[in-house]
């Protein structure tokens, strides 16, 4: 399938109620609100029809109009970023074979060329509803740290689980330990992400804290895409100030 038979759009969750962070996405970065820096990433990807900010804060919204972007307004109720987006979609009445993205707001620093990869199996394979990122993993904190979200796999590339655990567990020494990072972005069929936002959440999604598991507990498959890219989530203050230096260097 090609660009040109359907649209590729971009959302950006994003809700000001944080628990462990209220108020990130418009906490500042050099004089603009995070969801501002991550909205202006997307927008360089090259390969979006159109970018939006589906929130249910109206100081988000008057922050990313101000910016010059585009923002859809969406209810308090929604459990994953996925549910709010699939609402923004109907909203803006996408087409059920349109591509839709859901990008990350809280990594500032990711690269747009993320973006391509994870729609990549979605315009060439009708057959996959949705795809995310991973990315192997090569600092030693991120092994065991809850907030780095582990990943496995089968051996056609299709996704097994995610887990806050670290997982795989390797028994013995004869196999180098290897693990894979979930990155947060994904790409779905239009059609596909309103039934997600239809089925009831599961046991694991809940107790994980992970919406991909409601598609895996429901049956669904779920490509996963190896990326060279790392991006910083900023889930605290102090990774806030990480990306702050960051943008000092390149800006």
């Amino acid at each position: 399938m090609s660009k040109d038979l359907h649209k590729i759009i971009g959302f950006i969750p994003a809700r000001a109620e944080s628990s462990r962070f209220p108020g990130k996405p418009l906490a500042d970065i050099l004089g603009k609100p995070m969801i501002v820096r991550v909205l202006e990433r997307a927008m360089t990807s090259g390969i979006l029809d159109a970018v939006y900010v589906a929130t249910n804060s109206h100081d988000i919204v008057s922050a990313v109009e101000a910016s010059g972007g585009k923002a859809v307004l969406t209810s308090n109720q929604h459990p994953s970023g996925s549910d709010r987006i699939a609402e923004a979609a109907r909203i803006l009445q996408l087409q059920d074979n349109a591509v839709v993205v859901n990008i990350q707001g809280d990594q500032p620093l990711f690269d747009p060329i993320m973006i391509k990869e994870v729609t990549a199996p979605l315009v060439t394979d009708p057959s996959i509803p949705m795809s995310t990122l991973i990315y192997r993993i090569v600092r030693d904190e991120e092994i065991h740290h809850p907030n780095a979200v582990k990943t496995v796999m089968d051996v056609h590339g299709f996704a097994l689980y995610f887990s806050r655990a670290t997982i795989p567990y390797y028994k013995g020494s004869a196999i180098l330990p290897v693990y894979y990072k979930h990155h947060g972005i994904y790409a779905y069929r239009n059609n596909f992400l309103q039934v997600f936002a239809n089925l009831p959440q599961t046991i694991l999604e809940k107790s994980e804290r992970l919406e991909q598991l409601r598609a895996l507990e429901h049956g669904f498959r779920i490509k996963v895409v190896i990326t060279d890219m790392d991006s910083i989530e900023v889930d605290t203050p102090e990774d806030l100030e990480r990306v702050r230096e960051t943008y000092r260097k390149i800006v």
